[in-house]
Parts: C-alpha cells; sequence; structure tokens
C-alpha cells in the first residue's frame, strides 16, 4: 500500500479518523426533524493529511486503488466532481462557501467500513476531512459544527438530500454510549449502552446488497414527507403528535399515509428505546427492533427481500429483535442477541441465505466506539 511519503513525496502534517455508524432505532426521522438515536462502531475512515499553499486538492484512497485525483480548489462546484472524490470535494467546497479562508490539501484515505452498507461511509469520509481540515487551518469549529458542514457537502455538491444523523453520529458518538439526538435543534445527549455488562451483542449483517442513495428512491422519500408536512400545514412530520396521527391519515392520499404513520411511530420508538436503556433493560430493545423493521418494511417499503429474510433468519435463530439500519434498499440489518449465541445465530442467517440463492452475508460486531478525533 502507498504510503503518504511515496505518494506526494513529503511527510504528512497528521492522522485523523472518523468511524461508521449503525442506528439502533430512528431510521428516516432525521430529516423529518425527528429523534434518533445512533451508536459509532470502532470500523473508521483514516486520513493522513498536509496543508498545500498552491490552491489544489489530491486526493488517493487505498480502497479506490488508482491515480491520485488531483483539483484546483477554485474549481469545486456542487456536481462537478464524480464518484467517491465528490465526498471529501464537497467539505472543503462547504467549508469554503461558510467563509472559512482554507485551501489546499494532500491527503491520503484508507477505510474499514464496508461501502454501501447502510453504515454511513460516506459521512465516515465528510467527517474526516472536515476533521483534519479543521486541524491543519486552524478553525475551531466544534463537532456539530463539522457535522453541519459535512451534511452540506453531501446534500448540496453530491446531491443526496440526507438528514444529519450520520454526521452528527461520526462527530459526536462517544464509546459505550448511543447518541440521543433531537434533529430539529441538535441538542443530545448520551445514553449509556452497556450490551456486554447484559450478556448482549449487536451483531450486524451486511448483505451485501449496495444500496445507493443518489438513485433517486432516496430523495422521492423525503419529498413524500415534505409533501404530507405541507399538506398537513406543519413545518416537518415531527410536529405530529401521535395523539393525532389518525386524523391526520385521514385528510392525506393514499401513498402518503404510510410514509407519515413510520415517521410519526418510529419517532415513538426512539423515545421508548431510550427508556429502557436509562432503565438499565438493552434486553427489552428486541421487541423496538423488530417493530421498527416491520414498519420500514411495510409503511416505508425501504427493505428488500435479502434484509428481510436476515431479520427473519435471526428472528427464528433467537435474537431478541432485529431490523434494518441504514437508509434502505439493501443494506445491512442489526440483531440483538445473546452473547453466547452470537456465532450461531450469525451462521444461521448465513445458512438461510445459502438456501435462498443469496450471497453469504458479511458479519461484525457493533460496539459503541469514539467520534471523530485526531490519532497523530
Amino acid at each position: 500500500m502507498k504510503t503518504f511519503t511515496a505518494l506526494y513525496g513529503r511527510p504528512a502534517e497528521g492522522e485523523w479518523a472518523a468511524p461508521g455508524r449503525v442506528n439502533l432505532i430512528g431510521e428516516h426521522t432525521d430529516y423529518n426533524l425527528g429523534f434518533v438515536l445512533p451508536i459509532a462502531l470502532p470500523q473508521t475512515v483514516r486520513a493522513r493529511a498536509a496543508r498545500r499553499d498552491d490552491g489544489r486538492l489530491r486526493l488517493w484512497s487505498a480502497q479506490g486503488g488508482g491515480p491520485v485525483t488531483e483539483l484546483r480548489i477554485a474549481d469545486l462546484a456542487p456536481g462537478a466532481v464524480p464518484g467517491w472524490a465528490g465526498y471529501p470535494a464537497g467539505v472543503v467546497w462547504a467549508l469554503r462557501e461558510a467563509g472559512h479562508q482554507v485551501g489546499g490539501a494532500d491527503i491520503r484515505l484508507d477505510s474499514d467500513v464496508p461501502g454501501g452498507a447502510g453504515l454511513s461511509s460516506s459521512a465516515a469520509l465528510e467527517c474526516v476531512v472536515a476533521t483534519a481540515y479543521a486541524d491543519l487551518y486552524g478553525l475551531g469549529l466544534t463537532a456539530p459544527d463539522l457535522a453541519l458542514l459535512a451534511q452540506r457537502a453531501e446534500n448540496a455538491f453530491v446531491g443526496v438530500p440526507c438528514g444529519i444523523m450520520d454526521q452528527m453520529a461520526s462527530m459526536c458518538c462517544r464509546p459505550g454510549a448511543a447518541l440521543f439526538l433531537d434533529s430539529r435543534d441538535l441538542t443530545a445527549r448520551q445514553v449509556p449502552v452497556d450490551l456486554a455488562g447484559a450478556g448482549l451483542a449487536l451483531l450486524v449483517l451486511d448483505t451485501r446488497v449496495k444500496h445507493d442513495l443518489g438513485d433517486g428512491a432516496y430523495a422521492a422519500l423525503r419529498a413524500g414527507c415534505e409533501r404530507a408536512a405541507a399538506m398537513l400545514g406543519l413545518p416537518a412530520l415531527r410536529s405530529l403528535q401521535p395523539s393525532a396521527l389518525a386524523d391526520a391519515l385521514a385528510q392525506l392520499p393514499t401513498e402518503l399515509g404510510p410514509l407519515v404513520r413510520h415517521v410519526v411511530t418510529e419517532n415513538a420508538r426512539v423515545e421508548e428505546a431510550v427508556a429502557h436503556l436509562d432503565a438499565g433493560d438493552p434486553a427489552a430493545l428486541g421487541p423496538v427492533l423488530t417493530a421498527g423493521h416491520a414498519s420500514l418494511r411495510d409503511d416505508y417499503r425501504v427493505s428488500c427481500p435479502e434484509t428481510d429474510l436476515a431479520v427473519e433468519a435471526a428472528l427464528a435463530a433467537g435474537a431478541h429483535g432485529a431490523r434494518m439500519t441504514g437508509g434502505g434498499f439493501g443494506g445491512s440489518v442489526i440483531a440483538l442477541v445473546d452473547a453466547a449465541e452470537a456465532g450461531r445465530v450469525a451462521a444461521e442467517v448465513t445458512a438461510a441465505f445459502r438456501a435462498a440463492g443469496y450471497a453469504e452475508p458479511r458479519t461484525l460486531t457493533a460496539v459503541p466506539a469514539e467520534g471523530a478525533r485526531r490519532l497523530a
């Protein structure tokens, strides 16, 4: 693998890391200004970087394996940088658009966050570059500041209308805790998650069905939610209380009702999950996870046969609960299991995939980890 010096002919000024994430519950609620409950993963995107004074951004990815991508900072514009390089380039563009006097950099990237698996590899890429730039240029920005800039890069530069959860998780999560985030005002609380102490483990089952949130389906869901909120006279679906759900559904076209029902009930599931964790009862998350998957499958319709099979097989093998995590249309499933049974549950899910003729899922264990940080 090429070292930084071999790539750029000089040493790096530092090394940074930003994690991927899984969301325990609260899918597709963040762009409706609702609640989410993610944890950071031990898997990270890592960046070694050094400033440049010639207005050029040079990027190399160990996973891409190709030549160095060289861009002129002055030429950065939404839609102008295709592929993976658009995410770090978008961060630099967003910093400059926000008035920060930043120049170029040489950046070498490496990652063990599975791409396309619903584990927020794109946000990790954005956040590691934002963190590196903040240090290299002495910007003095807070973690939420950097998360918002990373989100703007993905929204306005790359063109994916994501909410703020992924970037806030990558920037702000802490070891041993889930981030209880209110997407409306970005207030957040670290909620202790002691799975090991309860004899539990959280399996991540990557179905290997790749999802691309830039293909239009994700944007269509968000547009549907915004249309429903406008028809109900609300700033966002977050403002719709569960007690008013039935009346609201009666006012909406048939195609919008299920979207609204998912958002409202998913917000309630986040609050229920937090209550279980605050009570020191993580096993009680199981039914909440499973109910969340049923809503994503039946109301939001972002599941697929592989994610449904992973959930069904995990539950049949004795998991306390399981659900899809991420934007949907493939990606990963999380399963809350007894730690002693994790290997058996994973093996039974793999056997079910093999019997169905699907590619075998990749399995890892989610342990609540640290957010974006400087390593050296």
